[in-house]
């Protein structure tokens, strides 16, 4: 399973991905700066079977229908590595559960839900 964290994650953040995942940074792969939709799809012809990221904005930017993997958008009020690794365990749920192509959220905030395709 290898997951593709984009350039809004703090890279930092791929030391509480359990070592069963292969966990990459978009700067890893070289790929920084490279606009989403191509982005994407680099990510799916690299075996990845997912992309997370915190750019709320994605999901209105590119076509659901056409989405190559899924795309896990975090939403949290502080996009560093104490507020999101929280979230980490609902990520590799969502990952290794293989899910649709398409746009799901995993929400930090006290009170959201946790977890919804969008």
């Amino acid at each position: 399973m290898r997951l593709l964290l984009d350039e809004s994650i703090p890279a930092p953040l791929r030391r509480y991905f359990p070592e069963r995942l292969e966990t990459r940074t978009v700067q890893q792969m070289g790929w920084a700066g490279i606009g989403n939709g191509r982005l994407l799809q680099l990510a799916a012809d690299h075996g990845f079977q997912a992309l997370v990221t915190t750019d709320r904005n994605m999901e209105y930017q590119q076509n659901r229908e056409t989405v190559p993997i899924p795309v896990i958008v975090l939403v949290a009020r502080r996009l560093n590595v104490q507020n999101l690794q929280p979230l980490v365990p609902r990520i590799v749920e969502l990952a290794e559960a293989g899910g649709l192509p398409g746009f799901y959220r995993v929400a930090g905030d006290p009170g959201a839900d946790v977890a919804e395709r969008v």
